[in-house]
């Protein structure tokens, strides 16, 4: 008979033994369905893990808020980082002019530009237009009596929005969610020829239809005050006259329209069907949801602390820095894994149990610092609103064969999950 002690030294040994070979280049299958151990045990035992291709790997919690909190040490500009992977693609173009992977000044002015789209005042303008489309989809459900809840109910609610907040005709909208996964899937860690071509058609396309709907918006000479692509629009004219601290070139406008779409598509996609897993994975916590609907908002903070959608973030120090007691040198780039530091101990207690009256819940799924997510409070919005009506009107949500997880590293979601309602 093995002790629980001798157990609990077997599975240290094997801990630090995965700790010791984590290689964010050689993941398998198992680690894609719960990265969850093999978070634990680099937190335990290799929290500043260096990988085979010299990078760092940081899972404390402690360790990712002072990355995020000094930006002028730790860059978010990835025009070195992306070359090798997108040479000079198109992806490359994408993803090195967008507001996420910039440094002030560029990353300042994009983000001043689309600050008002995210105002306390402008969310609860478009709170009336997200009941309202929550409501049309839970009465199809309620007709169907089962949807795939990404298909037919999460993916739908951030396609449509921010459909209507680029001004996109409702007839049109049908390639978005296509580009938006083609687009993100090349930022995995491993690139295949597949995802890389994908990838580039995805941007050419997109680039092409919003030239298109640009073109026929300054034609028309309409311009929506409601709509953050009339505010695009109108910055971007400014070329050639003013402050050219206020500008955006036409390539600004083409690609950061399109991380619009894709930060809020997949940030919010992955917040609601990971939410509704957590959900039937622990009844006791939906109907503690169903009988105390006021706890809408903490519960999200806690789908968003337990699957963060984004679980990933990169950094480049721009100097010579210690990072959790370890001295690393300029030009080191290091990975942050989100999805590990929400679950750190020392920050929060119990962390591998949901728990939506959890208080306080400083997560980082939304980031830190000068990048937190720019949409992170339309994300929560549009959680809220479908997760809490979703419980309201079904007594009764059970998963209806097996699920199909989204096989990604960075974003974790489910690429199908179909339910019962009733």
């Amino acid at each position: 008979m093995v002790s629980i002690a001798a157990n609990s030294t077997i599975s240290s040994a094997n801990d630090r033994d995965v700790a010791a070979a984590f290689d964010l280049r050689r993941l398998d299958r198992t680690f894609l369905d719960d990265p969850y151990p093999t978070y634990r045990a680099l937190r335990e035992h290799d929290p500043v893990h260096r990988m085979p291709d010299g990078s760092y790997f940081l899972t404390r919690f402690a360790d990712l808020v002072a990355v995020y909190q000094d930006a002028k040490t730790w860059s978010s500009d990835k025009k070195i980082d992306f070359r090798p992977n997108f040479g000079d693609s198109l992806l490359y173009e994408h993803h090195t002019t967008s507001l996420v992977f910039n440094d002030p000044p560029v990353h300042t002015r994009v983000r001043k530009l689309l600050g008002p789209t995210f105002t306390p005042r402008a969310l609860r303008a478009l709170q009336p237009r997200i009941e309202a489309l929550v409501d049309r989809l839970l009465d199809a459900a309620a007709e169907c009596g089962s949807i795939d809840v990404i298909d037919d109910f999460a993916a739908a609610i951030p396609v449509q929005l921010i459909g209507d907040l680029l001004g996109i005709p409702d007839d049109e909208r049908g390639p978005l969610r296509d580009w938006s996964l083609a687009i993100l899937g090349a930022l995995e860690p491993v690139l295949s020829q597949t995802q890389f071509d994908a990838g580039n058609r995805a941007v050419a396309e997109f680039k092409a239809y919003l030239q298109d709907i640009i073109g026929r918006r300054r034609d028309s000479g309409a311009h929506d005050g409601r709509e953050i692509l009339s505010t695009l629009v109108s910055a971007s004219e400014l070329a050639g006259e003013g402050d050219a601290g206020e500008r955006l070139s036409e390539l600004e406008l083409l690609h950061n329209c399109i991380f619009l779409l894709n930060a809020g598509h997949e940030t919010t996609t992955n917040l609601i069907g990971n939410s509704v897993h957590l959900l039937i994975e622990h009844p006791a916590a939906r109907a503690d949801l169903a009988a105390h609907p006021e706890l809408i908002g903490s519960a999200v903070e806690e789908f968003l602390r337990m699957e963060s959608s984004n679980q990933l973030g990169n950094r480049r120090a721009s100097r010579d820095v210690e990072i959790g007691g370890v001295q690393l040198s300029a030009g080191t780039y290091a990975h942050l894994c989100i999805g590990a530091a929400n679950r750190d101990p020392a920050q929060f207690p119990d962390p591998d149990r949901l728990d939506i009256r959890r208080h306080p819940n400083r997560h980082l799924a939304f980031g830190s610092g000068i990048h937190t997510c720019a949409g992170n409070s339309l994300a929560r919005m549009e959680g809220q609103v479908a997760l809490r009506k979703l419980v309201a009107r079904f007594t009764s949500i059970e998963r209806a064969g097996a699920f199909e997880r989204g096989g990604r590293a960075r974003f974790r979601g489910f690429r199908h999950y179909r339910v019962s309602l009733r």
